[in-house]
C-alpha cells in the first residue's frame, strides 16, 4: 500500500513569530538573536536573507550583511507554545504525528484521506489553519515516504506545497544534489564528492560494492536514499523508545575558572536535571559531566553511583565528584550535566526520616517552581547568580511538546 505522508515545515519560524507578536517588525529585515554575549544569529527573515542574512552567522556578520538588520533577542517560549498551538491542528487530522523539530514535523496522513479527501485538500487545510490561528506559514511536501516528503517541503519557500508522485520519483531524484537530501551531512556530502558522486542520479549508478566498501552497514542505504526509498514509519511520540537520558548543557555567557562559579553553574543544571527526572518519574544511576573549553574541545566524564538518584543535590554532589577527579586545563565555554541509566521511581517515600523530608521538601519547592516559574524557590547559592550569567538557553534538537523531552526554556 503507497502511503501518503506530509513534512511540515514552518517559515523562518522564530522570527515569524517575533513578527507577528510585534507588527512594528512585520516587513523588516530581523534576525533572533540569543541572550548572551557571544550570541549568534539563530534565525533570520526572509526580508534579512535576501540581503545574505543566514542562521549561524555573529551579530556582526549580520550587521555587515544587512546595515538595517533589528535584533530581537528570542522569547523562547512564545516558539515552545506556538509549536504546541501547531501539533494540535496537525493531530485534528491524522494521530500520526511525528515531531521532528520545533517547527517541522511528518503526518502520515494515509488512513484519513478518505474523511478529508486529497493530500493537497488537507495540506491546504493545515496552512489556512495555521496562517488564521497564529499569522504564520509554513510550506509542505506531499509524497509516499519522509525522505521524499521533506525533499518536497524545501522545494518551494516560503508558503509553498510541492507533491512527488510515485511516477515521478525517479526523474525527480535523478536530478537532485546529495547535499539535498535529509540524511546526508557535509562530511558525507565530501566524501561522496570525492568520489564523483554530486546528485541522486550519479548515486544510484555508482556500485554499491563500492559504497559498502567505502561507508560501511551505511553504503547501501545511501544507495536506497539515492533512489528515494524510505521505509522508516511516522511515529507518533506516545510510541518513540523510552528516552535513555536525562540531561542539560549550557553555552556560559563568559569563560569560567573560578571554581565556585563553576560549582554554581553545576548546581543549576542539576537542579534543572532533577526537577525534569522527577515531574516525568525516573531516577538515574549514572552521572555524567560534559566540559567544552574556550578552544571548543569537548570531553565527557561519567560514573555510576551506588543507587538510583535524582534529587538535585545528589546529582550535584556527583557531578563535583567528577569535577574534582579531572585537572582543568583550560577556561571553561561549556557545562552539561545528564544522568542515564534509567528506571521507573517507585511511589513509595524513602525509609529513613532524613531522606523523608529531604524528598518532601523537594516535592514542595518542585510544586512551586512548576506554577509560578523557574528558580523562584532554589538553592540559596543560586540567588547570587544574575540572570545574565546562567548561560544561553537555547531549544535542543530532542525537544517535544510533550513527555520528558519537553524541556522548560527560558
Amino acid at each position: 500500500m503507497t502511503r501518503t505522508i506530509l513534512h511540515i515545515d514552518m517559515n523562518a519560524f522564530f522570527a515569524s513569530v517575533e513578527q507577528q507578536a510585534d507588527p512594528a517588525l512585520r516587513g523588516k529585515p530581523i534576525a533572533v538573536i540569543g541572550s548572551g554575549g557571544r550570541t549568534i544569529i539563530t534565525t533570520a527573515s526572509y526580508e534579512a536573507r535576501a540581503f545574505g542574512v543566514k542562521t549561524g552567522m555573529t551579530v556582526w556578520e549580520g550587521k555587515r550583511a544587512c546595515p538595517e538588520l533589528t535584533l530581537v533577542v528570542g522569547d523562547n517560549r512564545k516558539y515552545t507554545h506556538a509549536s504546541k498551538e501547531i501539533v494540535k491542528i496537525f493531530r485534528d487530522y491524522t494521530p500520526l504525528v511525528e515531531v521532528f523539530s520545533i517547527d517541522e514535523a511528518f503526518l502520515d496522513i494515509t488512513g484519513s484521506l478518505g474523511l478529508f479527501g486529497s493530500a493537497e485538500r488537507i495540506a491546504m487545510l493545515i496552512k489556512s489553519r495555521i496562517r488564521h490561528n497564529l499569522g504564520l506559514t509554513c510550506s509542505i511536501g506531499i509524497a509516499p515516504n519522509k525522505l521524499l516528503a521533506k525533499l518536497a517541503s524545501d522545494m518551494q519557500k516560503p508558503d509553498g506545497l510541492t507533491v512527488i508522485r510515485p511516477e515521478e520519483v525517479t526523474n525527480t531524484m535523478e536530478r537532485t544534489p546529495i547535499k539535498d537530501i535529509c540524511g546526508i551531512g557535509r562530511k558525507t556530502e565530501r566524501q561522496l564528492t570525492l568520489l564523483g558522486i554530486r546528485t541522486c542520479g550519479d548515486l544510484v549508478r555508482f556500485p554499491v560494492p563500492v559504497l559498502k566498501k567505502r561507508f560501511g552497514i551505511i553504503g547501501e542505504r545511501l544507495h536506497l536514499m539515492g533512489l528515494g526509498v524510505d521505509d522508516a514509519p511516522v511515529v507518533p511520540d506516545e510510541e518513540v523508545e523510552e528516552v535513555k537520558s536525562v540531561g542539560h548543557s549550557t553555552t556560559l555567557d563568559r569563560d569560567l575558572t573560578e571554581r565556585r562559579d563553576i560549582l554554581r553553574c553545576l548546581l543549576q543544571l542539576s537542579e534543572m536535571v532533577g526537577r525534569r527526572a522527577r515531574r516525568y518519574g525516573v531516577q538515574g544511576k549514572t552521572v555524567t559531566l560534559t566540559v567544552r573549553y574556550t578552544d571548543f574541545t569537548t570531553f565527557s566524564r561519567q560514573e555510576s553511583q551506588g543507587g538510583y538518584i535524582n534529587l538535585s543535590d545528589d546529582i550535584y554532589r556527583a557531578a563535583v565528584a567528577i569535577l574534582d577527579s579531572i585537572e582543568l586545563v583550560q577556561p571553561v565555554r561549556l557545562l552539561g550535566v545528564r544522568i542515564s541509566s534509567l528506571r521507573h521511581q517507585g511511589e513509595q517515600l524513602p525509609l529513613f526520616e532524613s531522606e523523608r523530608k529531604k524528598a518532601l521538601a523537594t516535592c514542595v519547592m518542585d510544586n512551586v517552581n512548576n506554577r509560578y516559574g523557574d528558580f523562584m524557590v532554589t538553592f540559596g547559592s543560586l540567588l547570587e547568580t544574575e540572570e545574565k550569567e546562567r548561560g544561553s538557553h537555547v531549544i535542543a534538537p530532542a525537544w517535544r511538546p510533550d513527555g520528558i523531552r519537553n524541556v522548560d526554556v527560558k
